[in-house]
C-alpha cells in the first residue's frame, strides 16, 4: 500500500474478535470435534499464525491492548473490568475504563477518513468510555457488559434494540454488521466486530446440539471428561474446585462455535456480494484462551495447558487469521510470535498510513510477514497481577524465541519452558538452563519496571489472641460433582 493513496483507495478493515475462543477451537488450528469450514477457508485465503497470543488471559485488558497498541500494564487496564478477588495476595488497583486520552485505532482510522463502526461486546468501562467516546461513529451492542444475560432476545443490552423474541444474538450482530456494509457511503470503513460468543452462558442456537451429541457418542466423548482437582485460590470461590476438561466434546459449545463460523461465512458472502472482498483486510482473533478449568469448562485447550485466566499457554495462546486476497499470501503460515498489541500498527501499515510509534509502543507491524521482509520481533510480555475466576493466580511472563518464563507471585516461583519441545509446559527447565532463566528474568524485570507494573502483596490474616485464624475462614469443602454447581453460579456473578 502506498501512503500517497487517497482515503477512497485504501482498504476496508474488519477486526473480528471472538470472546473466549481457544487456540485449538477451530478445525484449522487443531480441533477434531468442532466444525468450522468458513473460518478454515478464511485461513486458507490468507495467513494463519501458529504462535499468536492475547495480551492478557482475560478479556478487558486484551481489548484495551487491541485498541491502543500497548500492553495492558502500560494502559493500566490489567483486570477484566469489574473484577476483584483476593487470596493469599491482596488485589492491586487498575483502571476500570479505557482512558479517554488514548489515541485508539478507531481514532487513527477516523482521522484518515474512515467510517468507524463498533458492533458487539465492549466491556471497557461505564457510559463515559463507550465506543462513541473512543473514535467510533456507530455503536451497536457495546456497553459495560462483559457477557450477555442470554443469547436469545430479549437480550437486555442497553445499546442493542430488542429483536423478535428468540432471535439469536450472534445472528443479530452479524446482520447489523452486514447492514452497515451494504448501506456504507463512499468512505473506506473500519468494522470492529466483537462477538459476545462464545462466552458463557453456553446457549446454542436451536438444532445444532443434537448433531454434536451424536458426534460425541461416536467418538466416545459423551463420557465424563471433567476432572475435579485443587481448590480455587480465591476467597470468593472457597469450596469450589478447579475442574479441568480433558478433551473437547461439549455439544452445546460445539454448536455455538459452528454457528459463529456460519455467521462469519455470511459476512464474507456479503463482502463478495458487494464486490469489495479483495479490498478488505480481515483479521480474526480472540481475547484470551478457551474456558477449560471453570464455569462448566466447556472446551479443552490440550495439548496447551490450562485455559482462560492462567499464564500458561492455554490461557494466552489464541487463533489469529489475516486475509486480504492478492496482498496476504494464500494458504500461508507464520510461526513468528504475535500479540494483540500488534494489530494496531499492522492495520495502519496495511492501510498505507503512517505509524504512530509513540502510541502503539508495544506492537509491531506484522505486514512484514507478507511483504518479503524479515519476520522478526522481540520478546512478548504479560503482566496479570490478579486472581482469575478460573483458578489462575497473579503472575507475569515473558517469551523470547522458543523459551518462556512464567513468574507466579503467590509463592514467588518461576518456571522456564522450551515451547518448541514442550508446548504443554510440563518440564520446568530453570535448574537445567539457569543462564536462560536469568536472561529472561532480567528482561521481565526491566519490562515490568518500564510499564509501571504493580506487584501484589501478601494479605495480613486476622487472628484472635491465641493466633487462630478469624478471616479468611478455613474450609474442608469437597469437590462438587455438578457442573457447574449452584455454589459456582453464585460465585461467578461477576463474570469476565
Amino acid at each position: 500500500m502506498s501512503a500517497k493513496k487517497t482515503a477512497q483507495d485504501r482498504p476496508n478493515v474488519i477486526l473480528i474478535v471472538v470472546d473466549d475462543l481457544g487456540a485449538v477451537d477451530l478445525a484449522c488450528t487443531g480441533s477434531d470435534f468442532y466444525e468450522t469450514p468458513h473460518l478454515d477457508a478464511l485461513a486458507a485465503s490468507g495467513m494463519r499464525f501458529t504462535d499468536a497470543y492475547a495480551s492478557a488471559p482475560v478479556c478487558s485488558p486484551t481489548r484495551a491492548s487491541l485498541l491502543t497498541g500497548k500492553s495492558p500494564a502500560r494502559v493500566g487496564v490489567t483486570q477484566y473490568i469489574g473484577g476483584f478477588a483476593t487470596g493469599a495476595l491482596r488485589d492491586v488497583p487498575y483502571f476500570r475504563e479505557l482512558p479517554e486520552d488514548e489515541y485508539t485505532l478507531a481514532r487513527a482510522l477516523a482521522d484518515a477518513g474512515y467510517a468507524s463502526w463498533h458492533v458487539g461486546k465492549w466491556h471497557l468501562g461505564p457510559r463515559r468510555t463507550w465506543p462513541d467516546r473512543h473514535g467510533f461513529e456507530v455503536n451497536i451492542g457495546g456497553c459495560h457488559m462483559g457477557s450477555p444475560t442470554t443469547y436469545h432476545s430479549p437480550y437486555g443490552i442497553d445499546t442493542l434494540e430488542e429483536g423478535p423474541e428468540g432471535e439469536y444474538l450472534t445472528d443479530r450482530l452479524t446482520n447489523e454488521a452486514i447492514t452497515l456494509i451494504r448501506e456504507r457511503d463512499e468512505r473506506p470503513f473500519f468494522l470492529n466486530l466483537w462477538h459476545y460468543a462464545v462466552h458463557t452462558p453456553i446457549e446454542p442456537p436451536g438444532g445444532l446440539s443434537a448433531k454434536y451429541e451424536a458426534k460425541a457418542r461416536r467418538m466416545g466423548r459423551d463420557l465424563d471428561v471433567l476432572r475435579d482437582e485443587e481448590e480455587m485460590p480465591t476467597w470468593h470461590l472457597r469450596g469450589v474446585h478447579v475442574r479441568r476438561r480433558q478433551r473437547q466434546g461439549d455439544p452445546d459449545y460445539a454448536a455455538m462455535v459452528e454457528h459463529l463460523d456460519a455467521c462469519v461465512g455470511r459476512l464474507l458472502d456479503a463482502l463478495d456480494g458487494e464486490g469489495i472482498r479483495e479490498n478488505t483486510l480481515i483479521i480474526f482473533t480472540s481475547d484470551n484462551g478457551g474456558l477449560a478449568t471453570a464455569e462448566g469448562s466447556p472446551t479443552s485447550n490440550l495439548p496447551l495447558s490450562e485455559g482462560k485466566g492462567w499464564m500458561q499457554e492455554g490461557g494466552v495462546r489464541i487463533p489469529l487469521l489475516v486475509s486480504m486476497p492478492g496482498v496476504v499470501p494464500h494458504a500461508s503460515i507464520s510461526d513468528v510470535p504475535a500479540i494483540s498489541a500488534d494489530i494496531y500498527p499492522t492495520v495502519l501499515g496495511m492501510c498505507g498510513l503512517p505509524l504512530v510509534p509513540e502510541q502503539h509502543v508495544d506492537g509491531v507491524d506484522l505486514s512484514s510477514h507478507w511483504r518479503g521482509q524479515p519476520a522478526e520481533r522481540g520478546p512478548l510480555f504479560w503482566h496479570y497481577p490478579h486472581y482469575a475466576n478460573q483458578g489462575g493466580t497473579p503472575g507475569a511472563a515473558v517469551r523470547d524465541g522458543r523459551y518462556k518464563l512464567i513468574r507466579l507471585y503467590e509463592d514467588d516461583t518461576e518456571l522456564l519452558f522450551d515451547l518448541e519441545a514442550d508446548v504443554s509446559e510440563q518440564h520446568d527447565l530453570c535448574a537445567v538452563l539457569p543462564g536462560e532463566a536469568d536472561r529472561l528474568r532480567s528482561l521481565l524485570d526491566t519490562w515490568i519496571e518500564d510499564v509501571g507494573g504493580l506487584i501484589p502483596q501478601p494479605r495480613i490474616p486476622l487472628t484472635d489472641a491465641e493466633g487462630r485464624a478469624i478471616w479468611p475462614p478455613e474450609t474442608s469443602a469437597k469437590p462438587s460433582k455438578e457442573s457447574p454447581s449452584a455454589r459456582e453460579k453464585d460465585a461467578y456473578e461477576h463474570v469476565s
